[in-house]
């Protein structure tokens, strides 16, 4: 199973064993990712999924507000009404109870599960800048190097600031702009140098230079874990 409907717990048949099997069929699809390596999209949905159980679990109901990233407002409008229709009946909520305790232990294994590996691999990850810092960095370039290649994945990336009645968000956005090597006489230098004279409209950039000890995916491990840290960097530097 790929994905876990957000409404998985009240969707079809609310029925203890069918929630369980249809739990574990997606646990083992995303263990089997993480043996791989591949933290992400997976990541993120048990996040999801886990805080859901958990309001549930202490308000019997979905709270839109903790999701706004996740969950689109015509969704939780559904899923609201689904839930507000369970805690009325007594016998559902009881099945749903059953699955909620059932599940959450399980969704904290896993998390954890992904949450070591994300940490041994962000330990064998460096981060520095190419170049001197420009006091603006919240637009640039982000350089990506593994292991004992040559080769180098250069994209553009942007931060975007959102803001609640009192917290702030920041999300980064990356753009792929090519592939490139490095060599004793190409340095990352160089290649920044170059990035400068074809994108004129970022003539001083904050130049980001992600590099990891050992290969991993890309796109499903690598690139998420280098965004974050590259917002915590520039979070610091701001």
């Amino acid at each position: 199973m790929e994905k876990l409907k957000n409404d998985w717990l009240t969707d079809g048949l609310i029925d203890f064993e069918y929630k369980k099997y249809i739990l574990q069929a997606y646990l083992k699809t995303v263990k089997e990712s993480f043996r791989k390596n591949q933290l992400f999209p997976f990541m993120s949905d048990l996040v999801f999924h886990y805080n859901n159980l958990m309001t549930v679990k202490s308000n019997k109901e979905l709270i839109y507000e903790n999701f706004p990233k996740t969950i689109s407002k015509a969704d939780f409008r559904r899923l609201r009404i689904t839930y507000k229709k369970i805690v009325r009946d007594d016998d559902l909520m009881s099945e749903i109870e059953e699955i909620i305790s059932y599940s959450i232990p399980q969704f904290e294994l896993t998390l954890n599960e992904g949450k070591e590996i994300y940490e041994f691999i962000e330990s064998n990850i460096s981060l520095t800048s190419v170049g001197l810092l420009p006091i603006y960095s919240k637009e640039g370039y982000l350089m990506i190097n593994q292991g004992e290649s040559r080769d180098v994945t250069v994209y553009r990336y942007q931060v975007s600031i959102f803001h609640s009645e009192d917290e702030e968000f920041k999300a980064i956005n990356t753009q792929f702009l090519n592939q490139s090597t490095y060599s004793l006489t190409r340095s990352f230098e160089n290649i920044k140098l170059e990035l400068i004279r074809q994108f004129k409209e970022l003539p001083n950039p904050a130049t980001f230079l992600v590099r990891s000890s050992f290969a991993v995916p890309l796109s499903q491990t690598l690139l998420p874990v280098a965004k974050r840290m590259l917002i915590k960097e520039i979070s610091t530097a701001a």
